[in-house]
């Protein structure tokens, strides 16, 4: 449900790391780590598009596939529930103080995601894989996904400390403002808050980078699916702008990729944004598609692929990412008007392992 500071799992997969070969560019927060050479050179046969499908001895340390996430213990179920085969409208509610500029990054990844016309691999190719996700008649999750109206508050109406229960009092002012309210649409309408990086919200860089839920009745006045994700930039961004900042544990192993927008924040942003729209599109009221039996506690399809870009990814090890040749900065997908973003992996409900359009098998 949340993009968390989960992170912090990655410090134990490091030592279980294997290293990749020099032409793969990807992030990886820790000196490599050489399990046995015929491991090295399987997993670079493996990331080269090299044999048919073999796996890497790790010296009893379990067996990796060829595809990236791919488990025989991820149990992902359907329970029921509606995802948004409707027109998707996204809302976006800007809390706090935002440059014109970070705004423009986050309004171009979400026109980006039903713009057929970009470039390959792009943002919609992306999104086509959330779009597999049906309900119980069949109904698949909508290609159109719009920008509605927006809202902003620049004057912390709420405080600069958020709970967890503040962001739906954000929505509901959003929603019943006197003037230029946010349309209520319950159907098909996503309200995302967005914090600037002088808001605190409660577990923040300590247990999750953005989440999503419902709003209660008793606060807002309708039941609807929302997400909240925050910009990291001055809080925490090694832990939730990963791989734009190097976490702490990392400082002076390596550096950290450039952002393909320039803003180490709010490009960090867009991956988790990404991260909780697929999930509330296919689990907008947490009775849809997860893995687990506790839906207090889902595991849903962008959880299972967390830290996963490209081939190869997982353990902490991004996969190969694409480099643009003007900047230098890292990216995989890309967006309208030759926007650049670099977004997670979704898991594939068909293939059951997580996967891109700039999958090198994609190319």
């Amino acid at each position: 449900m949340s993009v968390s500071s989960s992170c912090l799992l990655l410090l134990a997969l490091a030592a279980l790391a294997v290293a990749s070969p020099l032409a793969v560019v990807a992030w990886r927060p820790w000196p490599h780590h050489f399990v046995s050479r015929s491991a090295v050179n399987a997993t670079a046969a493996m990331n080269t598009g090299g044999g048919s499908g073999g796996s890497v001895d790790t010296g009893g340390l379990g067996v990796s596939k060829k595809y990236e996430g791919s488990s025989e213990f991820v149990k992902l179920r359907y329970h029921m529930g509606p995802v948004l085969t409707a027109n998707v409208t996204i809302h976006p509610i800007w809390y706090g103080a935002w440059a014109p500029a970070q705004k423009h990054i986050l309004r171009a990844f979400l026109r980006s995601i039903s713009a057929a016309s970009a470039p390959h691999p792009s943002v919609a190719a992306w999104w086509r894989t959330v779009r597999l996700y049906t309900d119980q008649t069949g109904a698949n999750v909508s290609a159109i996904v719009l920008l509605g109206a927006e809202r902003s508050d620049r004057h912390y109406s709420r405080g600069r400390a958020l709970t967890r229960l503040a962001i739906q009092s954000v929505i509901r002012d959003a929603v019943t403002a006197p003037r230029r309210p946010i349309p209520v649409n319950p159907r098909g309408g996503l309200y995302l808050v967005l914090t600037s990086s002088d808001v605190a919200v409660q577990d923040f860089c300590v247990q999750a980078c953005g989440f999503h839920y419902f709003t209660f009745p008793a606060i807002v006045g309708y039941t609807l699916p929302y997400a909240w994700v925050g910009n990291s930039a001055t809080q925490c961004p090694g832990i939730c702008a990963y791989p734009f900042a190097v976490p702490p544990f990392a400082v002076g192993l390596r550096s950290a990729e450039r952002p393909p927008n320039g803003d180490v924040g709010v490009d960090g942003m867009v991956s988790v944004v990404a991260h909780e729209l697929a999930e509330m599109a296919s689990n907008p009221l947490v009775n849809a598609w997860y893995a687990g039996e506790d839906p207090c506690f889902p595991t849903e399809i962008a959880d299972l692929c967390e830290g996963i870009y490209g081939t190869g990814g997982g353990g902490a090890y991004t996969g190969q990412l694409l480099i643009d040749s003007h900047t230098g900065a890292a990216f995989n997908l890309h967006g309208v008007g030759g926007s650049k973003f670099l977004v997670q992996w979704i898991w594939h409900p068909y293939l059951s392992y997580c996967s891109g359009p700039n999958a090198l098998d994609h190319q």
